[in-house]
């Protein structure tokens, strides 16, 4: 079942560390780590099991830093078509986590329903204000998947600034009315100049894609049904907000890495907020501690949905294995199927890869039952790495 070299490192009695990503379309990185644990504990109830989810794309990191210990902090925000949401974000000492997925996640929409058009990120902006007014001086955003396709302009108005229409009158929400757009007011804004605004997640490309299609608006074009050409008449409608923030503040990011991620929110963050990307998954594992908790571990299981070669570029269990070889505890890893060669999971650090592919080859049921068939696979570990 395990592929790499599975030959078990130095023996004791410490912890086993849980840090896996999501597996994308089944489970998030919470909870792929609680269907291992779960495992875990049926089948070596005397091992202590530690649970970190490592979300490198953004999608539920204050879930994750919860998990990890942080304070939960409940907010009540707009949704992304307007309808109020409970929302999380999670708090240590000064340092809080937004994450953009709690006010405009695609789950979040009304029977699953796309509406790029008219989705606004406001309640991002509005949860972005909760963590100020409760003194955060540093904020990691969190920029995963988005409903909304408006290029952050709903996080903007969220905040207290206004868009206007050439007669002076604040634009509606969502990314079409941005065809509207006349001039910006940012004087409603709070004042960041002593706060630290962290982008976290998949912080790599630019607001406008090539071949005219702005990246915001082709992440919202791939959720089902999200109707391609209406996504495309967002073109001048991303491309004229650019135009207008850029101009108010004197200062260009729509081609900065990071500008595209969460519909377009990094862009806002990064032109009007002076926002920072930190992508990859060395921040985050420092962010939630991971460090101490490996610390006299015996075994690091990790994982994300597909092993293949973008995980050697940054994704979480890449950084997981690097960040446990300085102490030389072995890593092993979960995934949906595995796309890497033995050669490549060696210079990765990764000593063995489980596959939920190797009990259950139909896609669809895999993808459906991902958390039981994780619970299977840990049967092979505990036989391999824990005896």
């Amino acid at each position: 079942m395990a592929s790499a070299d599975n030959t078990p490192g130095p023996g004791g009695r410490g912890h086993v560390l849980l840090a896996s990503d999501r597996f994308k379309g089944s489970l998030s990185a919470a909870a792929v780590t609680r269907h291992l644990a779960a495992g875990l504990r049926r089948v070596r109830p005397d091992v202590p099991v530690v649970e970190l989810p490592v979300p490198s794309s953004g999608d539920g990191l204050a879930e994750a830093a919860v998990a990890a210990g942080w304070r939960r902090v409940e907010a009540e925000v707009s949704g992304p078509v307007g309808r109020p949401v409970r929302a999380v974000l999670a708090v240590e000492r000064d340092t809080a986590v937004v994450d953009l997925g709690e006010a405009c996640a695609p789950r979040l929409l009304p029977g699953g329903r796309p509406r790029p058009l008219t989705a606004t990120s406001l309640g991002a902006g509005q949860l972005l204000g909760h963590a100020l007014r409760g003194g955060a001086r540093r904020i990691v955003l969190a920029l995963g998947a988005s409903a909304a396709a408006d290029g952050g302009a709903g996080l903007v108005q969220g905040l207290g600034g206004r868009l206007l229409d050439a007669a002076g009158r604040d634009l509606p929400p969502g990314g079409a009315a941005l065809r509207s757009l006349h001039a910006v007011d940012l004087r409603g804004l709070p004042d960041l100049s002593r706060v630290e605004l962290v982008l976290a997640g998949d912080v790599t490309g630019a607001l406008l894609g090539r071949a005219g299609t702005p990246a915001a608006a082709r992440e919202a074009a791939e959720e089902p049904d999200a109707g391609r050409d209406g996504v495309r008449m967002l073109d001048p409608d991303l491309r004229r907000w650019a135009d207008v923030a850029e101009a108010a503040v004197r200062r260009s990011a729509r081609d900065r890495p990071g500008a595209g991620a969460g519909g377009g929110a990094g862009f806002a963050a990064l032109a009007l907020l002076g926002a920072t990307p930190r992508p990859g998954a060395g921040f985050l594992l420092d962010l939630l501690g991971f460090a101490g908790r490996a610390r006299g571990a015996r075994l690091v299981v990790t994982g994300e949905g597909a092993l293949d070669t973008r995980t050697l570029r940054g994704r979480t269990p890449a950084g997981v294995a690097r960040s446990a070889a300085r102490s030389g505890t072995p890593v092993v890893a979960v995934t949906g199927r595995r796309g890497l060669t033995g050669e490549q999971l060696r210079r990765s650090r990764i000593q063995a890869v489980y596959a939920l592919a190797d009990i259950e080859r139909d896609v669809g049921r895999s993808m459906r039952h991902a958390g039981p068939l994780l619970e299977q696979l840990t049967v092979a570990i505990a036989d391999e790495w824990l005896p």
